[in-house]
């Protein structure tokens, strides 16, 4: 493991022997990747020219792989000489709000036209092909206007991706070709678990989509529901609007999609292991913990790593998919 921060005044220091309790954080959805350590009083502080700032470059590697690059936010000093030190991920930059009024375009689209008027590096990012008709975000941050473009995507094509910052560029991929290439499991870097099945979120069995006819004045709704799971969970809706050019046929295709995915119980998993820096949130990884009959590929929402010394572990909040 590396870790250098970069002036970017042509002093690039390696601080990897005088930083402690390291704790680097993914999210699937929505949050820049973070990086925070604690510089010790030692060693490299005997150089006058050694400095820290807000706005610094960090890099995290660890061997062949390049794990963090981003930028300073926060640091604070205390008297015993030791600095806490907070890094972001540019996509941090995509907390701004802004305004955009866009037709027939993609997420993909969408992303690069942010990344242009903000300055922002991009690097691979795949064609998610659905065009959405109106694109209107009025005074929204440029992250939730990215997520909301995705999950429209998502709910046309039950196609997931995943966004992030792979190492100083914005990456777009199908969640599909993210897979982690090892089992954890009993025997099998786990140390810990905890499995849950819930129906308090994101759970819904009678769905109701509506649409505002300007030209006569009225709203439509459309409406489809699950009786034998009303009876059971009680009658759990969701109530969302559509674009008025929809046709009913595809009010109907909808409908049928959103019942398919949010009929079910929200199944997670927490799990305790040892560390690997080639995890992250938005992969898949294979599960496996046999005296419960769980053999399955659950999706990675959180990952925390934390480095202590020798000791490297990671903490994986999953949902089954």
């Amino acid at each position: 493991m590396k870790i250098v921060i970069d002036n970017k005044d042509g002093n690039v220091w390696d601080v990897t022997n005088v930083v402690k309790d390291i704790r680097y954080s993914t999210s699937r959805i929505g949050k820049a990747s973070s990086l925070e350590f604690t510089l010790i009083d030692s060693g490299i502080y005997q150089d006058k020219k050694f400095k820290y700032q807000n706005g610094d470059i960090v890099q995290l590697t660890d061997g062949t792989n390049k794990v963090f690059m981003g930028y300073v936010f926060k640091f604070e000093m205390s008297r015993n000489g030791e600095a806490k030190i907070l890094a972001y991920d540019q996509l941090r930059y995509l907390q701004a709000n802004h305004t955009y009024v866009l037709t027939s375009v993609t997420a993909t689209q969408i992303i690069q036209r942010i990344a242009k008027d903000f300055n922002l590096k991009t690097g691979k990012l795949v064609d998610t092909k659905y065009k959405i008709p109106n694109f209107y975000q009025d005074n929204q941050t440029l992250m939730d206007m990215i997520c909301w473009a995705l999950d429209k995507t998502l709910i046309q094509y039950s196609t997931n991706f995943v966004f992030y910052d792979d190492f100083g560029q914005l990456t777009l991929q199908n969640v599909n070709d993210m897979k982690y290439g090892f089992v954890i499991g009993e025997g099998s870097l786990m140390t810990d678990f905890t499995y849950s099945k819930s129906i308090d979120e994101d759970t819904y069995n009678h769905i109701v989509l509506y649409r505002d006819n300007e030209k006569f004045g009225k709203r439509e709704t459309f409406k489809i529901e699950d009786s034998s799971r009303i009876k059971k969970w009680g009658k759990l809706q969701l109530y969302q609007s559509v674009d008025e050019d929809m046709t009913k046929a595809q009010i109907n295709d909808l409908l049928t999609r959103l019942i398919t995915a949010k009929d079910r119980e929200t199944r997670k998993m927490k799990i305790e292991a040892i560390g690997d820096f080639r995890m992250r949130a938005g992969m898949y990884v294979n599960i496996q913990i046999s005296r419960f009959g769980i053999n399955k590929f659950f999706l990675v929402d959180e990952c925390t790593h934390q480095v202590s010394g020798a000791d490297h572990k990671m903490t994986l909040d999953l949902r089954m998919v």
